[in-house]
């Protein structure tokens, strides 16, 4: 390298190498972590969410050349089932957001971001009956949502 370095593009190398190292020292487990108040509200859903007596259903994350979408994204389960989602590429979430599932009770937190292959966030289905609204919050608006149906 010759002459002094820009102070301008040094500042933005060092902006991008923080914020990279940042982003991959964040903790990951099965369902991400979680910010305090999270963590509480996901650790009281655990302990009052009834053991999963169904079938698991696999529902995987992916980022590719056919765009960012859940496989498969509609979805039919019963009480007592698991809804596995498993991230195949991309960085993903899930989030049942309760502006979009207007008066339903009992939907789980968000999952924090699923960065790594194989990562997996579980949803133990123990809503009542109906239809749920699900999606990736940074790519719903590039279509990554999907539809669980509840059944008896």
């Amino acid at each position: 390298m010759k002459g002094p370095i820009n102070q301008r593009a040094f500042t933005a190398l060092l902006i991008g190498v923080t914020t990279f190292a940042v982003a991959c020292g964040k903790e990951s487990k099965s369902e991400g972590s979680a910010s305090g108040a999270d963590t509480a509200k996901r650790e009281e859903a655990k302990a009052s969410a009834p053991a999963a007596t169904g079938k698991t259903i696999l529902v995987e994350a992916y980022s590719d050349a056919n765009g960012n979408y859940f496989k498969p994204n509609n979805i039919e389960a019963h009480k007592g089932d698991v809804v596995h989602f498993v991230l195949k590429s991309g960085v993903h979430n899930v989030h049942f957001l309760p502006d979009s599932n207007p008066g339903k009770t009992g939907l789980p937190p968000a999952s924090d971001m699923l960065q790594l292959p194989d990562q997996a966030y579980d949803v133990n289905v123990t809503f009542d009956k109906g239809h749920y609204y699900f999606q990736c919050d940074p790519h719903a608006l590039l279509g990554m949502k999907g539809h669980l149906e509840v059944e008896d």
